[in-house]
C-alpha cells in the first residue's frame, strides 16, 4: 500500500468533506475509489507521468489527480488535487 503523506491525506479529506456537503454518499465513493486507484501504484509505480525528475502524476478520476514519488520500494502519496486547480510547486 503506498505511504500517504499528511498533505496527500488532508487533501483527500478535504475533498471528500466538501463533496459531503451535498452528496455524503457520492463523497465516500469517490474517496474510496481514490484510494484504490492510487493503491494499483504499489503493482505498478510508472502508471503516471512524469512531472518532475522526482514527481509522478496519476489520473485518479477525471476531476483529481494524485501527485506521487517512488522511493526506492516505497510509493509516496504527496498531494491530490483537482484537476483544474494549480499545483503545488513541485520538489
Amino acid at each position: 500500500m503506498p505511504v500517504w503523506k499528511p498533505k496527500a491525506e488532508e487533501d483527500l479529506q478535504g475533498i471528500i468533506d466538501y463533496i459531503a456537503k451535498d452528496k455524503p454518499m457520492a463523497a465516500i465513493e469517490l474517496g474510496e475509489m481514490l484510494i484504490e486507484k492510487a493503491a494499483l501504484l504499489d503493482i505498478n509505480p510508472s502508471l503516471g507521468k512524469k512531472r518532475t525528475k522526482n514527481t509522478r502524476i496519476m489520473v485518479t478520476h477525471s476531476n483529481y489527480i494524485v501527485i506521487y514519488r517512488v522511493c526506492s520500494e516505497t510509493v509516496e502519496i504527496l498531494r491530490v488535487k483537482h484537476a483544474k486547480r494549480k499545483f503545488p510547486a513541485a520538489r
